[in-house]
This record gives C-alpha cells, sequence and structure tokens, in this order.
C-alpha cells in the first residue's frame, strides 16, 4: 500500500467545479470523460498541494469558478505513516496570491506542504519539450528538482526578483553601488540554483543507469548546459565571487541589451535517447512521450529514496498516444513505484487493465461518479 496518499479531496469554486467531492483508498484515481468534462481541472487542483502555480502555472485569480465572488479552494486529507493531515489552500486576500492551511493553521510558507506532499505531473503540454524553447525544459527539469529539494523554486524566483531590479537599475543607469549589492544577491541565489541543480542531476543520472531497464521505458543521457563555458568553481563561495565580477563586467553590455546575458537563466537542460544516440528533439512523438514517461518514473523513485516520501504522480491523457505494450509496462512501473497515481483520459477501455487496482469515475460537466 502506498506511504501517502489522498484519501479525501474537496474543492469549492474552482474552475468548472461549484464543489466537488472524493473520499479514496490508496489505490490509483482513473478519471474519463469527454474533453472539456473538467479532468484536467481536478488534478490541476491536486497539484497545487504543492509549492508552485500548479500544472497549468495559471494566474491564482484565474481560478475561480466563473461568476463566482473569486474565492476558490482546493482542500485534502493525506494518509501518512505518522496520522492523517489536512491540507487546504485557496485565494487569498491579495489579488493573485494564496494561502495555505495545515491541521488548520496558516502555513508561514507553500513549502510547507512538501513536508507531507511530494507531487510530480506529465501534462500534453509537455509533449513538446524537447524540440521547444529552453525555457520551458529549464522550467521542468527545475521542476524536478523543487520535488527532490523542496526550497529550489524559491531560489529560482529569488534569483529572477533580483535581475529583474538589476535589468531595471542598468536601464535607469541606478547607483554602481545599490547594483553591486543586487548582484551579490543575485550570485547567492544563482549558486544556490546551480548546486541544486547539478547535484539532482547526477542523481538522477546514476539512478536511471541503474535501473530505467525495469520500467519498460528507454534509457535517456541527461545534461546541462555550463553556467560557465570557461570556468567550473568548485565550491559556493567561489561561484559567487566569480558571478559578481562578471556581472559587474558586463554591465554596459547587458545594459545595451535590455536583458542580463549571464546567469543560471540561460541554462538549458537536454536529453538524449542512450540506445539510439540521438537528442530527444529528433526522435518521433512515441520515443520523446517514452523518454518522459521514463525520467519521471526514475525521479520518483529518487525522491522515494532521498526524502523518504513517494512522490504523488498526476498523468494527463497519458495513455491515448500509448501503444498497448507501453501501456501495460506504464501501469506495472507505477505498481512498483508504490504511489497513487491520478490518470485520465476520454476512454476508459485504455485503463481497463488497471480494474481493480484503480478507483475509476467518470467525469461530465463538473459532476463525478465513481464506475469502478
Amino acid at each position: 500500500m502506498p506511504q501517502r496518499y489522498i484519501s479525501r479531496l474537496r474543492l469549492t469554486s474552482f474552475r468548472n467545479y461549484a464543489s466537488a467531492a472524493l473520499d479514496l483508498g490508496p489505490q490509483h484515481v482513473v478519471l474519463t470523460g469527454e474533453n472539456g468534462a473538467g479532468k484536467t481541472n481536478l488534478i490541476e487542483a491536486v497539484s497545487l498541494l504543492s509549492p508552485g502555480r500548479g500544472l497549468r502555472r495559471a494566474p491564482f485569480d484565474t481560478l475561480a469558478l466563473s461568476g463566482s465572488d473569486g474565492h476558490w479552494a482546493v482542500a485534502a486529507s493525506v494518509e501518512t505513516e505518522y496520522g492523517p493531515v489536512d491540507i487546504g489552500t485557496g485565494a487569498a486576500g491579495d489579488a493573485g496570491s494564496r494561502r495555505v492551511r495545515i491541521n488548520g493553521t496558516n502555513a508561514p510558507s507553500v513549502t510547507q506542504m512538501s513536508e507531507y506532499l511530494r507531487i510530480l505531473w506529465l501534462t500534453p503540454a509537455m509533449d513538446g519539450l524537447f524540440s521547444g524553447p529552453a525555457s520551458e525544459r529549464r522550467r521542468f527539469f527545475d521542476r524536478l528538482v523543487t520535488t527532490l529539494i523542496p526550497g529550489h523554486g524559491a531560489a529560482v524566483a529569488d534569483f529572477e526578483n533580483a535581475m529583474r531590479q538589476r535589468n531595471r537599475l542598468l536601464d535607469e543607469n541606478g547607483d554602481p553601488g545599490w547594483i553591486s549589492a543586487i548582484e551579490a544577491q543575485m550570485a547567492e541565489y544563482a549558486s544556490a540554483v546551480h548546486f541544486a541543480r547539478t547535484d539532482s542531476l547526477a542523481h538522477l543520472q546514476a539512478l536511471m543507469a541503474s535501473s530505467v531497464a525495469d520500467t519498460g521505458f528507454p534509457e535517456a543521457v541527461l545534461d546541462l548546459s555550463p553556467l560557465l563555458e570557461d570556468a567550473d568553481p568548485g565550491t559556493a563561495s567561489e561561484l559567487e565571487g566569480e558571478l559578481a565580477l562578471r556581472w559587474r563586467a558586463s554591465r554596459a553590455l547587458d545594459r545595451a541589451a535590455g536583458r542580463t546575458t549571464l546567469g543560471p537563466h540561460r541554462v538549458d537542460f537536454s536529453v538524449t535517447h542512450r540506445q539510439k544516440g540521438m537528442p530527444a528533439g529528433l526522435c518521433s512523438t512515441g520515443e520523446q512521450k517514452a523518454l518522459l514517461i521514463g525520467l519521471v518514473l526514475i525521479h520518483a523513485r529518487l525522491v522515494k529514496e532521498m526524502a523518504r516520501i513517494t512522490p504523488l504522480l498526476l498523468l494527463d491523457e497519458i495513455a491515448a498516444h500509448l501503444d498497448p505494450k507501453r501501456r501495460a509496462a506504464l501501469f506495472d512501473a507505477l505498481e512498483k513505484l508504490d504511489t497513487q497515481c491520478w490518470m485520465t483520459g476520454t476512454d476508459p477501455v485504455l485503463f481497463a487493465d488497471l480494474r481493480a487496482r484503480a478507483q475509476h469515475f467518470s467525469v461530465a460537466s463538473g459532476q463525478l461518479h465513481q464506475t469502478g
């Protein structure tokens, strides 16, 4: 039985749900229905039980039911080895923000949810990840790192906020001393981001090489482009000092460019199909999907090993483009992972092999009905 799982989910004025309630066992959750019925909305709600903006990255002030007062809420009871925990999140008083409550008490930070739940997801929007812009790959990888190291997402956001301040000061010919102070902050955040990424990548690649074969999905070779092309500072303090020096030297260039030309926001995450020796972006659509699934499965194992919390998986429209052999491999791999996985699809037949291993619900116009 999964170590941790959602036993109760409640939605209020969320997307197309005026209200919704699910009482669940530890088995997987399968949601089927027509396009637009609300399947993805439901797993988006689950994704908000983790730091960040959820699987759609939607602004919080756009999540409320149309025509409502703008207040939305998602609440869950999570079964853990230490007993149940109640986690809730919803619209805050400030437009565009949200609050988090744990066991009825306001949480000081959204990252506190990660003490009880870790969540990973795959959506159809990720199908073009390997051939799309570097920013999307970087965001995807940072999400993986955040699932392993909950503070990573905040470090990325802090760096980007500081960088925007620097860009604005450069554009306004601001005080050099103030710019130096901002660059020192940037260097501290950048160092934290860099080492969290590289350490996570090393662990992920090692586990990928040793155990991906038993998932039935292809092995991926993972890489990050260098933060500094001509240097590799070995410690955080060395990296901070080097970045501060380079940003100081590049102020004129960056002022002319209207952006910061060096930093962790320029790093790219790349994936290669090991068996074929081919960059993922050149592989077929099916191969790219298989590489993504294998990568998420192995990362879930890594989180389980290192954080001692097996992440929940949210797999949106996952089965539609998998052949029967790959579907069976996915279901078997999920069983070995021993977690609660939420899956959506338009055709219940695609999930017939799960049988009693899952709880099946039909979704229609924001209404839920258990079918098995």
